[in-house]
C-alpha cells in the first residue's frame, strides 16, 4: 500500500497549492462518483438495518445526480435504537475511561485515513469547495482527539476534595448520563456529527446519532468507521447507533423518555423547541444546543483595509454563507465606509462561483432548494429597501448556484439586520465610532461570533470587553468571524446562540456530558 503525504488542514489554512492534495481528492472523487445511487442502511444494535420507507438524496452541485437512497427512520426505529443504547449503557459506562479513549483515538485515526473519500462525498452532498470539505472531515477527527486529550488531562475527571478529618476521604467524580442523542446539521455533516458523538462516547454515554436529512451520506461514513472499530474491539452492540430520517425521526428521538441528554446544532426555533421539550419530563435533561448567529465585523478608522476586506469575504461567502458563524453584518467607520464598500464589492466580484469539485472554484451552490428559494426572497426584499452593490442573481448552472451579494444603505430598522439568513449576503453600514458599532453589533438576539479590524490596541481591548459573543477575533485575515478549530478556539455562543455558553473543542465542553457525584468515605 502506497503511503500518502499527510496534510495539516484547518479552516485557517484553506489555500493549499500542493498538487498532491488535489490529486488525492480527484482520485477520491472518481471513486465516489462510482458509488452513487446505492441504498444505505441505518445502524441499530450492531446491525445495518432498513426502515419501512426511504428517501432519495440528490446533489446540490448537479440536481440530476442521485447520490443515494436512505432510510426514513420512524418512531419504531428510534425506539429500537434507544433501547439498544440503553441496554448497552451499563457495560460501556463500566469500561475504563482509558479504554474508551484508546478506541476513540482509533476512530479519529481512521477518519483521517479516509479523509479524501469522505471529503469527496461531503463536497457533492453539501456543495462545499474541496478544501472546506477536507476541513470538515479533519475537524471531526480533531474534535475527537481533543476530547480524548481532555479525559487524559483530567485523569477521567476524578478529583480529590478537602477532607473533614483524617478519618474522611472525599472526591468529586464526573459520570455519564446514559443514552445521548446527537442531532447533526447539514452544513458540517462530519464535524458536527463526529464531535458530539465522540464527546458522548468517550465520557461513557451511549449514542443515537440522527444526521440531517439534507446530508445523510457523510455521517453514514462516520457510522461505518465507528461500527468497524467497535466491532474489532468487541464493544457490545448498541453502544453506538445511527437513525436517518427527517423531522419526525428527530422529534421521536427528542421525545423518547429514555434519552438522557441531547446535543443539537441547527436553528434557534428548533433548538428552543428541543430545549423546552427536554424540560417536560419527570426531570430536566441537559440540552447542548448551538443555534446560529447574526455575526458582525467592525472596521474602525484604524483598520488595515486589506485584512478587513479579505476577512469579510472569506467569512461572508465561505460555504455560501451557510455557516452559523458567517459574517452577515459589517459596521464601518464612516470615514472609510465608501472606500471599504468599493473594495469589498471588487473582492466579491472576483469570487469564482461554480462546481465545487473543481480545484479552481471557491464558492459552490447553496445546499438545498429551500435555501435557493430563501435567497430569491431575500434579495427581492433587499433590493426594494437597500442598495444591492453586487450580486442578487441566480446563476445558470446545474444546481443551486447564486451570486455572492453585498448590500449597502439598508435602513437600520430593517428586519434582516437581526434575522439569520444562512445565505451569501452581507449588509454594510457606516457608523460614527466604535461605540456605535458595538451597540449595533450587540443589538441582536444572537451572540455567536464577531470580529474587529483595528491596529489600535485600546480599540481591540474595548471590543473584547464589550462585544456579546462567544467567539471573537481581531484582525483575522483568514476569516472575520469564522474558522474556529478544536484545540485553538473553543466554539460556542451567548444569548440565543447557545443553551450552555460553553464552546465545543474547549476546556469546559466535555464536562457537560457528565454529571457530578460527590463521594465521601468515613473510616
Amino acid at each position: 500500500m502506497t503511503t500518502r503525504k499527510q496534510f495539516k488542514i484547518t479552516y485557517s489554512t484553506l489555500g493549499s497549492p500542493d498538487p498532491e492534495l488535489h490529486a488525492y481528492f480527484d482520485e477520491a472523487l472518481d471513486h465516489v462518483r462510482g458509488q452513487m445511487g446505492q441504498t444505505h442502511k441505518m445502524y441499530i444494535n450492531g446491525a445495518w438495518v432498513e426502515a419501512a420507507a426511504t428517501f432519495a438524496k440528490y446533489s446540490p452541485v448537479d440536481t440530476s445526480l442521485h447520490m443515494g437512497t436512505f432510510q426514513e427512520g420512524d418512531a419504531a426505529a428510534v425506539a429500537a435504537a434507544v433501547a439498544a443504547a440503553k441496554a448497552a449503557y451499563p457495560a460501556w459506562r463500566a469500561t475504563p475511561w482509558q479504554d474508551r479513549v484508546a478506541l476513540l483515538r482509533t476512530v479519529a485515526a481512521r477518519i483521517s485515513e479516509r479523509l479524501f473519500t469522505m471529503a469527496a462525498v461531503d463536497t457533492l452532498e453539501v456543495g462545499k469547495n474541496r478544501l472546506e470539505a477536507l476541513g470538515d472531515i479533519e475537524e471531526a477527527a480533531e474534535f475527537i482527539r481533543a476530547y480524548c486529550d481532555a479525559m487524559e488531562r483530567n485523569d477521567g475527571f476524578v478529583l480529590a476534595q478537602q477532607a473533614e478529618s483524617e478519618r474522611h476521604s472525599n472526591r468529586s467524580v464526573l459520570k455519564p448520563y446514559g443514552v445521548w442523542a446527537v442531532i447533526a446539521p447539514f452544513n458540517f455533516p462530519m464535524a458536527l456529527a463526529g464531535g458530539p458523538t465522540g464527546a458522548a462516547l468517550v465520557t461513557g454515554n451511549t449514542v443515537v446519532l440522527k444526521p440531517a436529512e439534507d446530508a445523510p451520506w457523510t455521517p453514514t461514513l462516520l457510522a461505518q468507521v465507528i461500527a468497524e472499530v467497535f466491532a474489532e474491539a468487541g464493544v457490545p452492540a448498541g453502544v453506538f447507533n445511527m437513525v436517518t430520517g427527517g423531522k419526525e425521526t428527530g422529534r421521536a428521538l427528542v421525545e423518547h423518555a429514555d434519552v438522557a441528554g441531547i446535543t443539537f446544532t441547527g436553528s434557534y426555533k428548533v433548538g428552543m423547541e428541543i430545549y423546552r421539550e427536554a424540560a417536560t419530563g419527570p426531570h430536566a435533561r441537559p440540552v447542548l444546543a448551538e443555534m446560529g448567529g447574526k455575526n458582525a465585523a467592525i472596521v474602525t478608522r484604524n483598520a488595515d483595509l486589506d485584512k478587513a476586506v479579505q476577512g469579510v469575504v472569506r467569512s461572508a461567502f465561505g460555504l455560501q454563507g451557510q455557516k452559523c458563524s458567517a459574517c452577515s453584518r459589517v459596521f464601518v467607520d464612516e470615514s472609510l465606509h465608501a472606500t471599504f464598500v468599493d473594495r469589498l464589492v471588487a473582492a466579491t466580484e472576483a469570487v469564482r462561483v461554480g462546481d465545487p469539485t473543481r480545484a479552481d472554484v471557491w464558492m459552490g451552490p447553496l445546499s438545498t432548494q429551500r435555501a435557493y428559494s430563501n435567497y430569491q426572497a431575500a434579495v427581492q426584499d433587499l433590493a426594494a429597501h437597500g442598495d444591492l452593490r453586487t450580486g442578487g442573481a441566480l446563476l445558470e448552472n446545474t444546481g443551486y448556484y447564486v451570486a455572492p451579494t453585498v448590500v449597502d444603505n439598508l435602513p437600520a430598522d430593517h428586519a434582516i439586520w437581526r434575522q439569520e439568513l444562512f445565505l451569501p449576503i452581507v449588509c454594510v453600514a457606516p457608523v460614527a465610532n466604535l461605540d456605535e458599532a458595538l451597540a449595533r453589533a450587540n443589538d441582536v438576539p444572537f451572540g455567536l461570533t464577531a470580529g474587529i479590524y483595528s491596529e489600535d490596541d485600546a480599540e481591540v481591548e474595548q471590543f473584547f470587553e464589550t462585544i456579546e459573543a462567544g467567539v471573537v477575533y481581531a484582525n483575522r485575515e483568514s476569516g472575520a468571524t469564522t474558522g474556529a478549530w478544536p484545540g485553538y478556539q473553543p466554539f460556542g455562543g451567548w444569548k440565543g446562540s447557545s443553551t450552555t455558553g460553553r464552546g465545543s473543542g474547549g476546556a469546559h465542553y466535555l464536562q457537560q456530558y457528565m454529571r457530578e457525584q460527590s463521594q465521601t468515605v468515613v473510616r
